[in-house]
Parts: C-alpha cells; structure tokens; sequence
C-alpha cells in the first residue's frame, strides 16, 4: 500500500465529501421542487412526459441514496478523525464527540424547522452519538456488525411494506376474499398513502410563515425519520469507521483491491437497481409497488453501489491529484456543511413561493439546469474562499459552538 501523509489523507475523504455533497443535490433537487411524494413516484408528480419517466429511471440507477450513502460513509470517518485527534491531544473524546452531535442537531432542528423539511443533519446528531459507543471496535468487528444491524432493519421495513404487496397481489386476484380486499381498501385509502399534491403546491407556493407553521405543526417528522433511517445510517456510519481503520477510505489502498470491490460490487448493483426500476415502471408506478421499493428493494443495491462509488472516486482522485479541478472539488469538500446548507437556502428561495415560486413549475429534466448551476457555484467560491479563511464560515461557526470559543478563521 504507498504511503500517504495526513494532508493526502485528509485530501482524499475532502474529495470524496466534495463530490458526495454535489452530487446529494442530483435527488435533493426533486425534494426541493416537488411535492413530497414525487421523490418516491413520478405517478405523484412530474411525470407526464417521456423525459420525466427517463429521468427518474436514470436517478434511481445512479443517484438515488448513493451520494447519501457515501456521505454516511464520510461521516463515520470524519468522527474516527476527529476521536484520534482529541484523543492525542489529551482530551475527553466523549465530551468533544457528544457537543459536536449537540451543535449538529441544533443546526439540524433549526434547518428542518426554518429552512427545508429534507434535513439529515438531526438524522446524523442522533445517529451519529449511537455510532460513538462502537468507535474503539477492531475494524472487522465494525463491518460484521454493520451488516447485521443493516439485514434486521431491512427484514422488519420489508415485513411492513413487502407485506402490503403480498397484500395488493391477493386482495386484487379475481375472486378475492372479502376480508382481504376491505384490508386492501383501507390501506390504499388512508392519508398517508394519498399524494395531497394539490395541498403541498398552495403551501410551497405561499407564504414563509405557512410554511414554517405547517412544519411546526409536524414536529415530530424529525424524530420519525431517525426510527426510519436508523437501519441504514447507523450501519453506514459503522462501515465509515471500519473503512478509515483499516485505510479503504484514507486512500491507502492498493488501486487493485479498489478495482477488486468496484468489479464486485458496481455492475451488480447498478444491474439489480435497473431491474427494481423496471418493475416499478410496469407497475405503472404503482403506489405500493413504488413504495416498497423506496423502502426495502433499493436498500441493498443502494449499500452494493455506495461502497463501489467511494472505490471508483477514489481512484479517480488519484488520477487528477494535483490537476485543478480535484483542488475545486476538495475545496467544496472542506466547506460541504456550508455548502449543503447554503444549498438550500438557495433552492427554496428559488423555489418557494417567498422566493422565485417556481415549486412544481420545472420538469424533472429542466431541474438538471438547476443543479449544474449549484454545482458550479460550489467549485467556484469554495477554494477562493479557504484560499483566505480556514474554515467554511458555517464550519467555523459550528467549531466554535462546539469548542466553548471563537476558532481562527482569517489567514
């Protein structure tokens, strides 16, 4: 394995976090323009044409929970550094750990509140402060137990929504039981399970304060989605630990056994990702059908296709060290927490009623425009900015929070 600095291997995981924080935007988008559930079926909205359903087909391949993924990954790596660099400082890892998870959830109750209902950040304080109970496991028992987190949290998701499938498959066979088919009936009947696009297109094109009320009226929605994310995030964070201990992450690695991981794990996944695709098309995008597949199909294709993507990144990066671009991506990795919450600061003005009011006016396709022009914008103030500063300015907000004191930031 050659031989790496800590200012390559910081290099490489800043990298990796630039690319995994634009490309996060590539599905954010939707989330950001549409109503809710056009982000799990095009059925619900944006997608009447061709362009649209070819879109979606192609997110959900490439995209869909990948970049998410690689920056859990990221973040369990992020938190081995920053335990290590505590640790060999003298300090109480524990004490710098849980006030960072304190500031984080802070900043994500405050974006989810205020800002934009997608927020992780309060997924990732509270997952992230469970993930610290494992950090001085060897790195093997790190991935074993990862996994296992991961296959009895996808059994007990696929209980619930295979189980409905199972249901819809004989409530609709000719000749069904009565009793089935009522079952079936309340199901598809209950609110959860309506699209309520027509309701979220008057609250997104209204006023702020609608909108910052309708979230405080659903204050709870943060704390259900960590009891949603919890047997993907965890597991993920876990393998992000394991991988910066034993070097994958940091770039350590011999480019054949990066090559070796993505030959397993890439074809295949993007193969059994294509096929949940297809048949949620024949389907007709049917609710159910896609909903299953949003929650427990995907997952495993999803996690094949995370780990063969930071592979392939990875060796990407070392093919353009040094060039100007990798120095553009590294810097909006350096600055990715401002970067992410910059992001939305900026697609909800622009799509918000507040604000530009195009929500729901852009097709899937055209909302391609949007997301190149962030990413642009990402390249383009990144390394300036840390060209003059250390820190990203709300990365240097949140080190100050969580040290008790102001950081440096001007060079």
């Amino acid at each position: 394995m050659p031989n790496q600095t800590l200012a390559d291997r910081h290099i490489t995981l800043d990298a990796l976090r630039g690319f995994a924080v634009m490309g996060i935007l590539a599905m954010n988008i939707i989330a950001f323009s549409m109503p809710e559930w056009a982000y799990v079926t095009p059925a619900a909205y944006g997608g009447e044409t061709l362009a649209d359903k070819i879109t979606w087909f192609l997110g959900v391949i490439f995209v869909d929970g990948k970049m998410r993924g690689l920056f859990s990954l990221l973040f369990g790596a992020s938190m081995m550094l920053i335990i290590d660099r505590a640790d060999a400082k003298g300090e109480r890892a524990g004490r710098v750990h849980y006030t960072r998870m304190f500031w984080l959830a802070i900043f994500g109750l405050s974006h989810y509140f205020f800002l934009w209902f997608g927020d992780i950040l309060f997924l990732y304080a509270a997952i992230g402060s469970v993930a610290f109970l494992f950090h001085k496991w060897a790195p093997e028992r790190l991935i074993k137990w990862a996994l296992i987190i991961f296959i009895v949290g996808l059994l007990f998701w696929a209980m619930q929504f295979v189980g409905l499938q199972v249901l819809q498959f004989f409530a609709t066979q000719p000749g069904a039981d009565p009793a089935l088919v009522k079952q079936y009936q309340e199901v598809i009947n209950n609110p959860d399970f309506a699209f309520n696009t027509s309701e979220e297109l008057a609250l997104h094109r209204g006023s702020y304060s609608a909108i910052v009320a309708a979230k405080l009226a659903e204050w709870h929605e943060p704390f259900a989605f960590i009891l949603q994310g919890f047997y993907e995030t965890l597991p993920l964070m876990m393998l992000g630990m394991a991988l910066q201990k034993n070097g994958f992450l940091l770039g350590n690695w011999d480019a054949a056994a990066y090559r070796s991981w993505i030959n397993r794990l890439l074809l295949p996944g993007l193969l059994l990702s294509a096929l949940i695709a297809v048949w949620v098309m024949a389907s007709g995008f049917d609710v159910i059908t896609a909903l299953a597949a949003f929650m427990t199909w995907t997952a495993i294709p999803r996690m094949m296709l995370t780990i063969a993507y930071a592979a392939l990144l990875i060796l990407g990066i070392r093919k353009l060290a040094g060039s100007a671009l990798l120095e553009r991506v590294t810097a909006a990795g350096r600055a990715a927490f401002t970067n992410y919450l910059g992001t939305s600061i900026v697609m909800t003005t622009i799509f918000y009623g507040y604000g530009l009011g195009l929500y729901g006016h852009v097709s899937r396709l055209g909302l391609w425009v949007f997301v190149l022009a962030a990413w642009t914008v990402m390249l383009l103030w990144s390394k300036p900015w840390l060209e003059r500063f250390h820190y990203g300015p709300l990365e240097w907000l949140w080190r100050s929070l969580a040290g008790g004191s102001l950081q440096p930031f001007k060079k």
